[in-house]
């Protein structure tokens, strides 16, 4: 029912620009409005997610370690998995952040005949994880010629190098194949294996369908359903310059894969995927452990009003007589 109910959801959002850029012909709404919004509305909410969890105060030093800490000189001390300065913490950052250093050396358990209980690796989880999000990078990225001019050169480079075996006309992208691949697995994971299965939720489906749905319009306008790569980027352009303009002749697909790029826009930062931007933000991860070598003081310590017993005593020990209670004071 999660997947059916995320599924239904997604198409409702493709027969949204389907009847109103397609039948009613409302192109202005769908093709600068409605984006405009959604994008505006990403950019505040992210800010406001960002500036909230940045104002969350962490007094203590809570990293999550994976190594020897610093110590003695005779101990080895894992300089990434237990950093004790900012020099490790940018470097364990940049290993996470780029190459998913944790999730490559995580580990599954689970229970066989016996019983016994097992371990393994989730190095395909790993790698299907890292296809993803680096596939979507450079998507993302070769997306940008259409929002500026001239296109920067480490743009061009990315799309060259990303349609590098040139097979098909016009010529397939490899980002295009292996995001597909790679949402085909992180899906199937989630409807085969029975535990994670039962711990999934439409908050977990609905993204990648969605994301699904963005991919799948754009590879049916690229290679299928043909649309005027000129008067889009006509278009695109008037919205990077806030000079709106809506060229004719723009097929209906991309007033689709707009929309669904929209609501992917609208959706993000209030969900899961937002880890994009809380990933730098987390206490396990961003503070170097040197509780060892450094005395952290609690900034929330402020001194208070304190009742001691002798004085609680002091105010109850008549009742606490008659009620036959011990005191220390008679």
């Amino acid at each position: 029912m999660n997947v059916l109910y995320s599924l239904l959801i997604v198409l409702a959002l493709v027969v949204i620009p389907l009847l109103g850029a397609g039948a009613a012909g409302l192109h202005a709404l769908f093709g600068v409005v409605i984006p405009l919004l959604a994008f505006l509305f990403f950019l505040v909410s992210f800010v406001y997610k960002i500036v909230d969890w940045g104002r969350s105060a962490v007094p203590f030093r809570i990293p999550t370690t994976g190594g020897q800490q610093e110590s003695h000189s005779w101990i080895k001390w894992s300089k990434l998995d237990n950093p004790s300065t900012t020099a490790g913490v940018v470097g364990r950052m940049i290993l996470e952040i780029v190459f998913f250093r944790s999730l490559f050396r995580n580990t599954r358990v689970q229970l066989t005949t016996g019983p016994r209980l097992s371990y393994g690796t989730t190095q395909w989880l790993w790698l299907g994880s890292l296809a993803f999000h680096a596939s979507f990078f450079v998507i993302l990225a070769r997306h940008m010629r259409f929002f500026t001019e001239p296109t920067p050169l480490p743009f061009v480079w990315l799309d060259q190098l990303d349609g590098i075996l040139q097979f098909g006309v016009p010529t397939m992208y490899l980002t295009e194949i292996v995001i597909l691949i790679a949402l085909a697995y992180l899906f199937l994971r989630r409807v085969v294996a029975p535990q994670m299965r039962y711990i999934s939720l439409p908050a977990d489906y609905f993204p990648l369908f969605l994301i699904l749905a963005v991919v799948i319009s754009g590879i049916l306008m690229r290679y299928f359903i043909r649309t005027d790569i000129i008067t889009i980027k006509e278009l695109t352009m008037g919205l990077a310059t806030l000079r709106f303009s809506v060229p004719e002749g723009i097929g209906v697909i991309f007033y689709i894969h707009l929309f669904l790029v929209s609501a992917l826009l609208v959706y993000f930062p209030w969900s899961k995927l937002m880890h994009l931007g809380g990933v730098f933000l987390s206490p396990t991860r961003n503070m170097p452990n040197n509780n060892r070598r450094q005395r952290h003081v609690n900034p929330w310590d402020y001194p208070v009003k304190l009742h001691p017993y002798e004085e609680w005593e002091d105010e109850y020990r008549e009742a606490m007589k008659e009620a036959g209670l011990p005191v220390e004071k008679e």
